[in-house]
């Protein structure tokens, strides 16, 4: 791509003024709406055509999922919020960001399953450190609650909750798998450990957001439907 150090620094100041704009809750449904958008962007025009020229390559899907499921979070706190000028909630915001991020989690889940000797979570090329006990056990009950939880939000099947723990099953990895790493070896190098401390906390925080979002738009929408 042309360009590449002024996108860099566009991309970087997007999401230093999505942070600030989210924070202090100055047009956060529309910090939350270009996010989600760039986020998605990014999956379309980066991550699938390198997809297209690397197939064999298990990471070149991971990347894309990754950050589709950011960009569900964002979609899915955007339609809750208000979008297009709404007032109110846009359901079909939610939705999106709900197939967004819930398809990738079934994805993750069963990448723990082919490969458990990878670091939980988000399924990127780094290896569980040796001195972290019960490997396998990490990545069996990650890839199982992944997939469950990934399901359930899919079929809406106690989707609300499935989205909160989700939200905290990525938290407890950060605080008990990717801080100990980033303590013992510490970096800001690109893939570094703080990279897979970062990845991980926004998952926690888009499954999060896709729990509050299932909260006051789909499910009384849902139960009125049922009844």
């Amino acid at each position: 791509m042309p360009g590449r150090f002024f996108w860099a620094y566009i991309v970087g100041a997007a999401l230093i003024a999505t942070c600030l704009s989210l924070l202090a809750d100055i047009k956060a449904n529309l910090a939350a709406l270009l996010v989600g958008t760039m986020l998605f962007l990014f999956v379309m025009l980066i991550y699938l055509p390198n997809l297209v020229k690397n197939p064999q390559n298990r990471f070149a899907i991971t990347v894309p999922m990754r950050d589709l499921a950011l960009s569900g979070g964002s979609l899915a706190l955007a339609g809750t919020l208000g979008a297009f000028g709404r007032a109110g909630p846009v359901r079909w915001l939610v939705e999106l960001g709900r197939w967004f991020f819930a398809a990738p989690m079934v994805f993750f889940g069963v990448e723990h399953f082919l490969h458990p000797e990878f670091a939980p979570g988000v399924p990127l090329p780094r290896l569980m450190p040796a001195w972290i006990p019960a490997h396998v056990l990490w990545a069996y009950r990650t890839g199982a609650t992944l997939v469950i939880c990934g399901l359930s939000i899919l079929f809406r099947k106690q989707a609300r909750l499935a989205a909160t723990v989700l939200g905290i099953a990525f938290f407890v990895l950060v605080i008990f798998i990717y801080l100990p790493m980033e303590i013992v070896h510490p970096s800001i190098a690109i893939s570094g450990e703080l990279d897979y401390v970062a990845d991980t906390l926004a998952m926690s925080g888009a499954a999060l957001l896709v729990a509050y979002a299932l909260g006051p738009v789909i499910q009384p929408e849902f139960e009125r439907g049922q009844s």
